[in-house]
């Protein structure tokens, strides 16, 4: 496994440092992995026990960190949690997901910082000032998934809990991590090696599909 994810690391690095324009363009090799990995991503919620390297997380979070933001804001901040004793003061005592967040290697809080500091938009040369940005869950939710096909693609599990925008569940983690007033914890994603009980589900609906209109 170790291994498996050290290849796939290295894969991914070089790909980076190495691609320039003509190379990014799909062939049928890479287009088939992209469409795998797409369709066996899973929400695994049994891990093996086994740890995840800091390196790989690292990786991971350069893949999250790839999404589309609006106005490229990149309003995403993430929190690594290793600590299980911790845990019942982040999450609360009470939360269904414990059992999971303590089986698997890490626990990753994906955070959003709610505004944006930036000139006004009807005077682009004007003074820098705050205001609220209306496109932080949108980007949090790309940023998201870009870590979930990551993590399908290293042969890992990992699923999306949400926290936003529950209040008894993003309050305590808040609090706990004590995040600034402007940043919300959006979902908590624990990490690991699976066992394989967890299977991709079939979620292709044609009848959802319409063409030209309704």
């Amino acid at each position: 496994m170790k291994k498996m994810i050290f290849l796939v690391a290295a894969a991914l690095i070089m790909a980076s440092c190495t691609c320039n324009k003509d190379e990014s363009v799909a062939t049928p090799s890479n287009a088939e992995a992209t469409m795998a990995t797409i369709m066996n991503r899973k929400s695994v919620r049994s891990y093996t026990g086994e740890a995840v390297s800091d390196s790989t997380i690292t990786l991971l979070l350069r893949a999250a960190m790839a999404a589309p933001s609006g106005r490229n804001i990149q309003p995403w901040h993430f929190v690594v949690l290793r600590d299980t004793s911790r845990y019942t003061a982040i999450f609360g005592e009470d939360n269904f997901n414990m059992p999971m967040f303590k089986a698997s290697s890490a626990v990753v809080i994906f955070c959003a910082d709610t505004t944006v500091t930036a000139p006004p938009r009807d005077n682009p040369q004007g003074e820098a000032v705050t205001r609220p940005n209306g496109l932080w869950r949108d980007d949090l939710g790309a940023c998201t998934e870009n870590f979930l096909l990551a993590v399908e693609s290293m042969g890992l599990g990992a699923v999306w809990t949400a926290l936003y925008p529950y209040p008894e569940r993003f309050a305590p983690v808040k609090e706990s991590l004590v995040l600034p007033d402007n940043v919300m914890p959006y979902c908590a994603v624990p990490i690991g090696v699976p066992t394989g009980d967890d299977q991709p589900k079939d979620k292709w609906k044609p009848e959802r599909i319409h063409y030209n209109q309704w």
